[in-house]
Parts: structure tokens; sequence; C-alpha cells
């Protein structure tokens, strides 16, 4: 028997994010005890869920590769994934991103990071407007980040951005870190295979 769409359950169609919990949190009590995959920006609670599964294997991998990068260098520090850091103006929760041992040391276990990571890795989902994640690019270096990997797997493009100049690897090419994480790179058709 074929169920028609009437006799199909119901699916709640109302936005993940209730306006009363972000009516009620504060960007301090946010800080404090972070919303699991929730970012604040503009003042409203916002759901971070449009990974895919190659978004999703893209961020496994340049997180494996930077962490091994950092422990063979013997750079120290940490690799994290979707971690809250403060800019000046949200929180938000970069797909990738490095701390140097220094910051470790001082921010290593508060629950949200009072500003940007030092490196930060975007992976650009097919949901993402372009213009939306070059202002946040911008974002994060505007709050202490020194170097932003914007990755476009459709594209097969990679930008790594600093506060002087945008650089782009497409593929064939092989990207490397310009100011964190010095020595690390990364052929782009192996990142983005």
């Amino acid at each position: 028997m074929v169920a028609t769409t009437s006799e199909l359950p119901k699916i709640d169609e109302t936005p993940a994010i209730a306006t009363s919990l972000s009516d009620n949190l504060t960007l301090e009590a946010f800080m404090t005890n972070p919303p699991e995959n929730m970012e604040w920006v503009d003042g409203q609670l916002v759901e971070k869920n449009d990974m895919t599964l190659k978004t999703g294997r893209i961020q496994s991998n340049l997180s494996y590769l930077w962490k091994s990068y950092k422990i063979s260098s013997d750079q120290g520090g940490e690799v994290y994934t979707e971690s809250p850091c403060r800019t000046n103006r949200q929180i938000r929760r970069p797909d990738v991103a490095y701390l140097t041992p220094e910051l470790v040391a001082q921010f290593g276990d508060v629950p949200t990071l009072p500003h940007s990571f030092p490196l930060v890795a975007e992976i650009v989902s097919p949901t993402d407007i372009a213009e939306d994640v070059f202002l946040k690019a911008q974002e994060y270096l505007a709050s202490s980040c020194q170097e932003v990997w914007l990755v476009f797997p459709e594209s097969r493009l990679i930008f790594v951005m600093t506060q002087e100049r945008i650089l782009t690897f497409k593929s064939g090419d092989t990207a490397s870190t310009q100011q964190v994480l010095l020595g690390f790179s990364i052929e782009v058709d192996r990142l983005l295979a």
C-alpha cells in the first residue's frame, strides 16, 4: 500500500532555533556555556548544520593534516574543529582552527576562545553564499586571526587570506600557510580528493 501525502507524518517546519532561547541567552552566557552546533550572529543564535559528507571529509582531512604537521614540525599547539571563538562582533565556530602553544597555555581550558584563532579554515558548503564567507573571513582577520583558509570544494579553489593579501590556489597548485603553522603545504587536489 502506498501512503498519500495526507497520510504521511507531518514534519515540523519551524526553525530549529527557538526565539525564546536567544531572547533569554546573553552573549556572556553563550561564551560560558556555548550551545552545541550554534553560533551567535548579530545577536541571534544560528545553527551551524550545513556540512555535507564531502565538506565533512575535507574538514576531517585538513584537521588531521594540520595536527600531523604541528607534531612533526615540533611547533606544538592544538588543532580544533568547530570550537567556539569570539570575534569583535560574533561568536563563530570555524570548521578547523589552530591555536599556538602560547595561546593553548593561556586559554586552553576556556569554553569559548575570547578572540579568533590565529589560523582558521572554513570549508564552503553548497548552501553557503560566497559574499558571506568572505565577510566571515574578514571578521576573523579583524579579531586577532592572522590567516584564514577558504576552501571551495566544488570550484577546487583555496583562498588563503591575511591582513596584507589574498592568495588563490587552484587544482594543480600547492597551497601553503603564510603566517601561522609555517611550512605547512598541501596539494589542492590531494586535500579536495
